[in-house]
């Protein structure tokens, strides 16, 4: 399988693990994760009982692995579901969008507290303390605050997701998403890689926004969040 085999992103997180950012992998061949102030994303190999049993022995406490799996996921004995639904997942080159006057800026470290609370506000997603670290993230400034944001995250071979795309409630409806996500996906393409993204099946508003921007659908995964039973 080449790195740009695009059946790599049927189980995006175990091929991430596995090939680009096998680097930052947690466990072993049969259950795998990302440092957990990084991403809960963890997957298995397959569904069976010795798979789930390694990826409970990856968590402790309070800690959730969420998977995303191209079929739906029976929880197994064990564990509790935390969140289960279908995304879609869709690739391409989001095309340019004007962005009037506002800047594009990269984010960095210093600025993990107002990635953190932008997040918190709009949920795009998981964000956590190291999630920066997975790829660069780009920004938009408004009086000097943080309004909107996009980055990368998985990296399964030669393909690159772009993420936390939000935009903070009192500054939408300016195009700073579809700004974002053009620039993101520039930057992925620059580096000889392909962008692609996952979306709540249920968010037909985003769903839209993307094919409007020449992102296709390439398939549908299911999203799994999982605990172990107390």
């Amino acid at each position: 399988m080449s790195d740009s085999d695009e059946t790599l992103l049927d189980r995006p997180i175990w091929s991430a693990l596995t090939t680009s950012q096998r680097h930052l992998a947690e466990g072993g061949p049969r259950a795998l994760r990302y440092p957990v102030d990084m991403t809960p994303f963890a997957d298995v190999p397959d569904m069976s009982a010795a798979s789930f049993a390694a990826l409970g022995d990856l968590l402790s406490g309070t800690q959730v692995a969420a998977l995303f799996t191209p079929e739906a996921v029976d929880v197994p004995a064990g564990f509790k579901l935390v969140l289960a639904g279908p995304c879609e997942q869709m690739i391409g080159s989001p095309a340019d969008s004007p962005l009037g006057d506002a800047e594009i800026v990269e984010l960095g470290a210093a600025d993990v507290p107002a990635m953190m609370a932008l997040t918190d506000l709009t949920k795009p997603g998981p964000f956590a303390a190291r999630t920066h670290e997975l790829g660069t993230f780009l920004g938009i400034r408004a009086g000097g605050a943080l309004v909107a944001m996009a980055g990368e995250r998985m990296k399964p071979g030669k393909f690159t997701e772009m993420t936390a795309v939000c935009v903070h409630p009192d500054h939408r409806g300016r195009g700073y998403a579809q700004a974002l996500l053009a620039a993101v996906g520039r930057q992925i393409e620059a580096r000889g890689e392909i962008p692609f993204l996952h979306v709540f099946s249920s968010n037909a508003s985003a769903i839209a926004l993307y094919q409007r921007q020449g992102m296709t659908i390439r398939r549908r995964l299911y999203v799994t969040a999982l605990m172990k039973q107390e």
